[in-house]
């Protein structure tokens, strides 16, 4: 079958790597379900696959790709949930420490098919296009989870993005306009920052500006490059909720305006099966959308991969099959 996959680990140069060719069929175990990709989105964690984090090297080829929606063999329209867990795990499948992901354990979405737990595909809402459901699964779903199971911020509050411009950041703005709250952004590029203010956001900033005033709760994918001003933006009893660090994992700490000011610190990663099923019925409520900046058929998926490395994205790339 046809299939975007990683060959090897190159951290170097990730893209050297990137194979778009045959894989052979895959095989279908009992409890799982053989799906007909019609759309798969790209995230940041299939870099770090080309680069060989959070996967062993006896574990390549890998095909790529963590989110999807496609077909299931009777015709129903299925959006996938991306963390795998132990089978015998109780409760929130994000704390298992046998959990998986897409492309770390099983091979993943950038494919003509793909194969999960059957728990893992979720009816599709009809208000979706196959390519918009596609987004759901990593991004919206992280950014889901970050505000409304994490945050505890309610509406009416002010919330700051860090990062006008990537999958997570946009789901943040679309989710936390939809919820009410007023939804500040920072950006490095007068563009990205425009788009922000496009899906939502009330006001944006340059990235490490003087704020207004300080805020309720801050969202941080970007980790080094903005940990200091994520501190300083903080009102006293504010929260800052991490599920990234895209530009370095060692941030200065702070502890000092930590303990003084009585900040919070919560780590948030993807989301339950349960969060996603609320997630489109939000989406679907809401009216909301996720924003695709690029789709793209699957045999250019290079093309996608050389944006997301540059930092040229504008929302969402979608793959389409």
């Amino acid at each position: 079958m046809f299939a975007v996959y990683a060959s090897a680990p190159s951290p170097e140069d990730p893209l050297a790597s990137l194979i778009v060719g045959e894989r052979p069929e895959p095989e279908v175990p009992d409890g799982f379900v053989a799906v007909s990709v019609r759309a798969a989105s790209l995230n940041m964690h299939d870099l770090w696959t080309l680069r060989g984090v959070g996967i062993k090297a006896e574990q390549f080829p890998m095909t790529l790709g963590c989110d999807g929606a496609g077909v299931l063999a009777d015709g129903t329209e299925v959006v996938l949930h991306s963390v795998i867990g132990d089978p015998a795990w109780i409760g929130d499948e994000t704390l298992d420490p046998k959990r998986t992901l897409l492309t770390e354990k099983y091979q993943g979405t950038f494919a003509d098919t793909v194969v999960v737990p059957a728990r893992n595909a979720l009816p599709k809402p009809a208000g979706l296009t196959f390519a918009e459901a596609a987004c759901m699964g990593t991004a919206w779903l992280t950014a889901y989870r970050m505000l409304f199971v994490k945050s505890g911020l309610r509406p009416g509050q002010t919330m700051l993005v860090q990062g006008a411009s990537g999958g997570v950041a946009t789901a943040l703005i679309a989710l936390g306009r939809a919820a009410g709250l007023r939804v500040w952004v920072t950006g490095r590029t007068e563009r990205k920052r425009a788009l922000a203010l496009e899906l939502g956001a009330h006001e944006s900033f340059e990235s490490g500006t003087r704020l207004p005033e300080r805020v309720d709760g801050v969202f941080e994918t970007v980790g080094d490059a903005t940990w200091s001003h994520s501190m300083r933006a903080l009102k006293p009893g504010g929260v800052i909720v991490v599920s990234g660090a895209t530009s370095g994992p060692n941030p200065g700490a702070d502890l000092q305006r930590l303990f003084f000011l009585q900040l919070r610190v919560v780590g948030s990663t993807m989301g339950t099966r349960d969060e996603l099923a609320d997630l489109l019925r939000f989406c679907e409520t809401a009216g909301i959308r996720p924003r695709i900046g690029a789709e793209l058929p699957m045999d250019q998926a290079r093309e996608g991969f050389a944006q997301i490395l540059a930092g040229e994205t504008a929302g969402k790339i979608v793959f389409t099959r």
